[in-house]
C-alpha cells in the first residue's frame, strides 16, 4: 500500500473564508491527498465540504504552526497552503516565521495566497 502525500492546510483569520472557497472549489483533487490543518481553519474546511477529511491541529497561536512545522521536518508533509494576511498584525508573528523556514528548508511547495495555491494544485486547469 502506497503511502498518499499530506497537504498541511492553514490560513490567517481573514484569510478562511478564502480557504474554505478554495478546498470546496478544488475538493476532488483535495480528496487525492492526507490534509491536515490548524484548528479553526480546519473546522472552516470541514463546514464548507463535509466530505473531505482533515486532521485537526491545535488553533495556530496555541501551537497548531508548530505541530505543523514538526510533520514538515519529520518529512510527514509534502505541501503547505497558507493563505496569508500581510495586512493584519499578528501575535503570534514568531511561530508563522518558522512554519514558512520550514518549508524552505525541507524544500516542499509553499503556496501563501490563493494565485499559486490554484498553480500547485491545479496547474493543468484552465
Amino acid at each position: 500500500m502506497t503511502a498518499r502525500e499530506t497537504i498541511a492546510l492553514i490560513a490567517h483569520d481573514e484569510k478562511k473564508d478564502d480557504m474554505a472557497q478554495f478546498a470546496a472549489a478544488h475538493r476532488k483533487a483535495l480528496a487525492n491527498y492526507d490534509l491536515v490543518a490548524t484548528g479553526t481553519t480546519g473546522g472552516r474546511i470541514m463546514e464548507a465540504v463535509p466530505e473531505l477529511d482533515v486532521v485537526r491541529m491545535k488553533s495556530g497561536p496555541l501551537g497548531g504552526d508548530q505541530q505543523i512545522g514538526a510533520m514538515i521536518a519529520e518529512g510527514k508533509v509534502s505541501m503547505l497552503i497558507f493563505f496569508t494576511d500581510p495586512l493584519t498584525p499578528l501575535p503570534h508573528d514568531v511561530d508563522v516565521k518558522a512554519l514558512t523556514r520550514l518549508a524552505t528548508v525541507y524544500d516542499i511547495p509553499m503556496a501563501l495566497n490563493r494565485a499559486t495555491a490554484e498553480m500547485l494544485i491545479a496547474p493543468d486547469e484552465d
